[in-house]
């Protein structure tokens, strides 16, 4: 079965597309086939994976409203994973969904014609909460949280965990938390493991034990449209990610044998 993960934080600049891009093209590399859908109308995700938001003649826009195919929308990565990809247009399907009657589920209606043949599909959330971040979480099985370890991430992080408990209660009941990621990781700051330990406290399994450093190589790597992987495969930040693609997969499997028991 497909594992449909949104990588959510409603706080910004938390390193949730550069998870997602790179989340997205280490699960491909494993041989995971894996779709990544761009639901940030800021594009970044589309540009990290080397497909200009500018030059599209149809992105997530068309093809959540119907006006356009998969096949017509979906773009290879750099990477070799599939992406949905998106730009400004996208800011529009806010307002047209409120038209619609499955406004917070059009995405689920849209993915389930997709996933057959896919082992993940990665959804890159806006960073705030709107219909697309809903829509995001009602097609989700799991939400990923990347967090930095600084104070006011942890009152963003429970702002979004409220949110989740606010989809299980409205009609996608089994929707789980992926898990929290430590990012842009810095273990010379105390702050850093001060609130790292907080987390593992309150959060226990949840929390990854995969960290993400601060790299320069993760931040170079969005603006020549490649994962870090394929810009620096020998960076730090670009083993970290494979290291997190192996604990999603290590998870999974485990989750699967305990039910299957």
């Amino acid at each position: 079965m497909t594992r449909t993960i949104a990588v959510a934080n409603q706080k910004g600049g938390v390193g949730k597309t550069t998870t997602s891009v790179n989340l997205a093209a280490s699960l491909q590399k494993t041989g995971a086939r894996t779709l990544l859908v761009d639901m940030d109308p800021q594009g970044n995700a589309t540009m990290g994976c080397g497909v200009d938001k500018h030059q599209l003649e149809y992105s997530n826009y068309h093809w959540l409203l119907g006006e356009a195919s998969l096949e017509d929308t979906w773009r290879q990565s750099s990477a070799g994973f599939r992406l949905i990809p998106a730009n400004t247009d996208l800011t529009a399907a806010e307002v047209a969904l409120l038209q619609v009657d499955d406004r917070s589920h059009r995405l689920s209606h849209q993915l389930a014609a997709v996933e057959a043949g896919l082992d993940y599909i990665i959804i890159d959330c806006p960073p705030t909460l709107t219909l697309l971040t809903l829509n995001a979480l009602f097609a989700a099985d799991g939400v990923l949280i990347p967090m930095q370890c600084e104070y006011y991430a942890l009152e963003g992080l429970t702002d979004l965990l409220e949110t989740v408990d606010a989809v299980r209660s409205n009609g996608n009941s089994a929707l789980e938390i992926e898990g929290i990621l430590r990012t842009m990781y810095d273990p010379r700051n105390s702050l850093t493991g001060d609130v790292s330990k907080q987390l593992i406290e309150h959060f226990g399994e949840q929390v990854f034990r995969t960290v993400i450093p601060r790299n320069v190589r993760l931040a170079e790597a969005p603006s020549h449209g490649l994962p870090a992987m394929l810009y620096d495969s020998y960076s730090r930040g670009a083993v970290a990610y494979h290291a997190l693609a192996a604990e999603v997969i290590r998870r999974r499997t485990q989750k699967d044998a305990s039910r299957d028991g």
